[in-house]
């Protein structure tokens, strides 16, 4: 399944800092199904979602 990518973030965040897993939370709470993946290429954590469901949304607005 395709996946769409809602934000980027560098690796390199301070030590305790989860800025990529914050802002996945927050998607979920409001009902997007975020997760986080790394892009080792990048060295970069990737919020993303299911293509289809972000398709569906921008169908429901």
């Amino acid at each position: 399944m395709a996946k769409k990518i809602l934000a980027r973030f560098p690796a390199g965040a301070p030590r305790g800092a989860w800025p990529a897993e914050e802002f996945a939370a927050h998607r979920r709470s409001e009902g997007t199904p975020a997760t986080v993946v790394m892009d080792l290429a990048a060295d970069a954590f990737l919020v993303v979602v299911p293509k289809a469901d972000a398709a569906a949304r921008a169908g429901m607005a």
